[in-house]
């Protein structure tokens, strides 16, 4: 069946002037664009009025913890660094089991969609002893969502006991870590065109896990075609901790384990990173000849004091530059809208008003994202790319006066989609999830949260 999603009142990307007259869907993906005032050519069998509605390929986020919805606003965690910020953290995610995992997933994939969000990476690296298949768990709770999703099974290995910062209730053999990673991919990874749900591998953190692990890591992911993610130079305790613990800063040691390997010829661009902070300019050089991806991440960046992620000097020198909100007990929400305009604002302070527009931020979340992921089926409005879209109207008070649609969105603050669709499908529709009992939803992850605190 087509479905003509008919005269946008603003569209984003490359194709608004194709697409004035709006897109049709055929099945899971974009079969036609529509230049203004035209007609598909051929028919549709239903229309979608959006002419009250700005039209944006459905955002993408690139980092996410999505355990960590269970855990905002701690107050053993507030007003702190990152360091001190885990060390309060760790000992209450210990105690994580299964269907905290699950609730967490739900709901978090509940609030990114309502935020126009239609893809999600999520970087889960706690493996405790009521959760020893956590991936598993995020695999069943993301299908039944209908979120588009990149899981990666994290890993931390390093304990407090041989150097490391988590605690050793946290940690996982080697052996152990390597095996699962395995399975996952072999159980949840499509590679296809199209795919619903990918695997990547992801160490945590050059401070939990060893380098050993890092090489092993790449070497099976590479093996297995999967990608690569791991937090990096986000802040400056990071860099004083590579240096004393391995001589080095952290871009080298990622050097160091083969994960900048890629344009040799073994790989290709597989790699994103979380947050890139704190690199140097010969380092954002050779990030940049290595096809790095970077997923920025300001309000995390801002709550922690971590620092300004250097944006355009990192996709200027070839990066592919996305956006995520990252664990919701550092933001402290999963709502990629409103991240988009942290991201504008951020970026704008530190590059001036004339540098970042809001059309630099809405690309951070398409098609910027897409590309750290790997993916050139999703971000875009072009023919056969998939049909995800985020749809916006600008009914509410914050609008009114506003004379460009686009840059309303995130002048203005946009944070709630009035309709999503993933996959030539409606998720979202008058602001609403059909189908989902919300209220239950969050009640079950409220009191999953005050179980976890009293743990």
């Amino acid at each position: 069946m087509r479905t003509w999603i008919k005269s946008p009142l603003a569209v984003f990307g490359a194709a608004h002037r194709e697409a004035g007259g709006g897109v049709v869907v055929e099945g899971a993906r974009i079969a036609e664009l529509v230049a203004p005032g035209a007609s598909p050519r051929a028919p549709a069998e239903r229309v979608f009025d959006a002419s009250a509605h700005v039209l944006l390929p459905g955002l993408i986020n690139t980092h996410h913890h999505f355990y960590q919805t269970l855990t905002r606003a701690l107050p053993a965690a507030l007003d702190k660094p990152l360091f001190a910020w885990l060390h309060s953290l760790y000992p209450v995610w210990a105690n994580l089991d299964d269907e905290m995992i699950d609730l967490a997933t739900r709901l978090a994939a509940a609030e990114l969609l309502l935020s126009g969000c239609t893809t999600s990476a999520d970087h889960h690296y706690l493996y405790t002893a009521a959760s020893q298949r956590a991936l598993d768990v995020q695999a069943g709770a993301i299908k039944d969502a209908g979120i588009r999703a990149t899981l990666t099974r994290g890993s931390m290995s390093l304990g407090r006991e041989q150097g490391g910062l988590p605690p050793q209730s946290t940690v996982q053999d080697e052996d152990a870590i390597l095996a699962d990673c395995a399975r996952v991919i072999d159980a949840h990874h499509d590679a296809s065109r199209g795919a619903m749900l990918q695997v990547a591998l992801a160490p945590c953190s050059p401070f939990s896990v060893s380098m050993q692990l890092m090489r092993d890591t790449a070497e099976l992911a590479r093996e297995k075609k999967a990608r690569l993610h791991t937090h990096l130079a986000e802040t400056e305790d990071e860099t004083r901790f590579c240096r004393e613990k391995f001589g080095v800063r952290p871009l080298e040691y990622l050097e160091q384990a083969g994960w900048l390997d890629g344009n040799n010829g073994k790989s290709g661009g597989d790699v994103w990173l979380a947050h890139g902070v704190h690199f140097d300019a010969g380092e954002i050089a050779r990030l940049g000849a290595a096809g790095a991806g970077i997923c920025h991440c300001p309000s995390s960046n801002m709550l922690l004091g971590s620092g300004q992620c250097p944006a355009l000097d990192l996709e200027r020198a070839g990066c592919p530059l996305g956006l995520g909100v990252d664990g919701s007990a550092s933001n402290d929400c999963s709502n990629m809208m409103a991240e988009v305009r942290q991201a504008f604002l951020l970026q704008r302070l530190r590059y001036g008003a004339g540098e970042v527009s809001h059309l630099d931020a809405l690309r951070w979340a398409t098609a910027g994202s897409a590309a750290c992921l790997g993916r050139d089926d999703i971000g875009r409005l072009a023919r056969d790319c998939q049909a995800d879209f985020a749809l916006f109207n600008l009914d509410a008070e914050r609008f009114s006066g506003a004379a460009d649609p686009l840059a309303a969105l995130v002048l203005c603050g946009a944070d709630r989609a009035d309709y999503v669709m993933v996959a030539g499908e409606w998720k979202v529709e008058r602001g609403e999830i059909p189908g989902l009992d919300l209220p239950q939803l969050r009640a079950r992850h409220g009191t999953a949260a005050a179980r976890l605190r009293a743990a």
